[in-house]
C-alpha cells in the first residue's frame, strides 16, 4: 500500500486490469453482491416515484426520522446518537475524525491484514496508522494491542465480522479492546457492516457495551445488496453527536432520500428469510470453492463471517503481478493478499458474491492443480 492517501485505490487498479483481459474473466475483487435486493426496497422506490415534489428535496441532514428511529429501535439506542451516512465508509470516515477530534492522540490501531480504506483515511484525515499482527485464527491479538497502545491512540478500529480474514470477534475480545481503549484514553470504533453474515453465532454488537467510548459504523450496502445506495449510518455516543452531524452537513449536506426511504420501507416489510437464505446460499459457495482450493493444493480460510476467502498457493505470493497473472493464464480475478498488510502478503483474497464461484474455483483447480 502507498503512503499517498490520494492513490488509487488496489481494488480499482485490479478490476481495471480484468476488464482489458484478453479473455473471459471470473470477477472476485470487490464485494458487490450479486443476490437480489429485498422486493420490499424496489416496492418503496416505485411508490417514492410518485411522492409529492416536496419527498424529492434535501432531507434532514442527519437522515430521515422515521429511518433513525427504526434503527434505533432495532439497535437499543437513542436515535439521537445515530447519522445516516453516505454508506459504511462516510460514517468510519466521521467515527475517525471525531476521534482526532478529541485532542487524545492522533494513531489509529488497526489489525493486520486490514480493510485498506481504514489506513488511508487515517492518512487523509492527517492521522497516523498502526498495524498490530491478528493471531492465527484471526482474531485480534489483544495483548499485542495493549502493548502497541499509548497516549498516541486515538482509536482502536476493529472490523467484525472481518473482511478480508472471515474472522468474528465474540464478545470477550471486543470488550478487551474496549479494556485497552479505556486504558488510554481512546475510542473503540467497531465496523459492523458484515453484521448479518455471521456463520459461527459468536457476533454481538459492540452497542452492547453501553460504553461512551464505542462508535459502530454499518450499512445496508451488503445486507441488502445495494452497494450503489450508499446508504449506512453510525452509532455515536451521545457528547460526540454534533460535531459529527456538522461534520457530515459540511461534507454532504445529507444522504440520499430515495434512498432512504426505500431501506426504510425494508426495514419495516422484509422478513428473517430474506436475510438466512443469503447466508445458506454463502454457507454452499464456501463450501464448494473451499473443496476445490483443496484440488488445487492450496492453505486457505474459512470465514466464520462474511463472504471472503483467503487463499496461498504454492511458490505464488499474493502480490500484484501474481494477480495480474492469474487473471491472464486462469480467467480469475482476485485481490492481492499485500493490499492488506504484511501478515497475509502471501495469500490472495477472493470475494464470493458471483454466480460463477464454481466455475472460477474450477479453473484456479485446473490451474495450480
Amino acid at each position: 500500500m502507498g503512503n499517498d492517501a490520494y492513490d488509487e485505490p488496489l481494488f480499482f487498479q485490479v478490476m481495471k486490469y480484468a476488464a482489458r483481459a484478453d479473455r473471459d474473466v471470473v470477477g472476485m475483487v470487490s464485494g458487490n453482491p450479486d443476490w437480489d435486493p429485498p422486493e420490499a426496497l424496489r416496492d418503496g422506490l416505485r411508490e417514492y416515484a410518485d411522492a409529492d415534489a416536496d419527498e424529492f428535496q434535501y432531507p434532514p441532514s442527519e437522515g430521515l426520522r422515521e429511518l433513525r428511529e427504526t434503527i434505533a429501535t432495532r439497535r437499543n439506542v437513542d436515535s439521537s446518537h445515530i447519522v445516516v451516512t453516505n454508506g459504511a465508509g462516510e460514517a468510519n470516515y466521521l467515527a475517525m475524525a471525531r476521534a482526532l477530534e478529541r485532542d487524545s492522540g492522533n494513531e489509529f490501531l488497526l489489525t493486520d491484514p486490514v480493510y485498506p480504506y481504514y489506513p488511508g483515511k487515517a492518512t487523509m484525515l492527517g492521522g497516523t496508522a498502526t498495524t498490530v499482527p491478528v493471531l492465527e485464527s484471526g482474531d485480534p491479538d489483544v495483548a499485542a494491542m495493549r502493548d502497541a497502545a499509548s497516549s498516541e491512540t486515538a482509536a482502536i478500529l476493529i472490523n467484525t465480522p472481518n473482511n478480508p480474514t472471515g474472522a468474528v470477534y465474540d464478545r470477550e475480545t471486543v470488550e478487551a479492546l474496549h479494556d485497552v481503549a479505556a486504558e488510554n484514553d481512546a475510542l473503540l470504533i467497531v465496523d459492523e457492516v458484515y453484521d448479518h453474515f455471521d456463520f459461527s453465532g459468536d457476533f454481538e454488537s459492540a452497542l452492547t457495551l453501553d460504553s461512551d467510548r464505542v462508535i459502530v459504523t454499518s450499512g445496508y450496502s451488503k445486507s441488502m445488496a445495494i452497494t450503489g445506495f450508499r446508504i449506512g449510518y453510525a452509532v455515536f455516543p451521545e457528547e460526540l453527536v454534533p460535531a459529527a452531524k456538522t461534520r457530515h452537513m459540511l461534507v454532504n449536506v445529507a444522504t440520499n432520500r430515495p434512498g432512504q426511504a426505500a431501506v426504510l420501507r425494508a426495514l419495516e416489510e422484509t422478513p428473517a428469510e430474506y436475510y438466512e437464505g443469503t447466508r445458506e446460499m454463502l454457507r454452499d459457495r464456501i463450501t464448494s470453492f473451499t473443496d476445490a482450493l483443496d484440488a488445487a493444493g492450496a492453505d486457505y480460510t474459512t470465514p466464520r463471517g462474511a463472504f471472503y476467502v483467503l487463499a496461498r498457493f504454492d511458490d505464488f505470493p499474493g502480490t500484484l503481478s501474481n494477480v495480474e497473472q492469474l487473471i491472464d493464464e486462469a480467467g480469475v480475478a482476485g485481490m492481492p493478499g499485500e493490499g492488506f498488510g504484511e501478515a497475509y502478503d502471501d495469500w490472495i483474497r477472493f470475494a464470493l458474491v458471483t454466480p460463477r464461484a464454481d466455475e472460477a474455483a474450477a479453473r484456479l483447480a485446473d490451474y495450480f492443480g
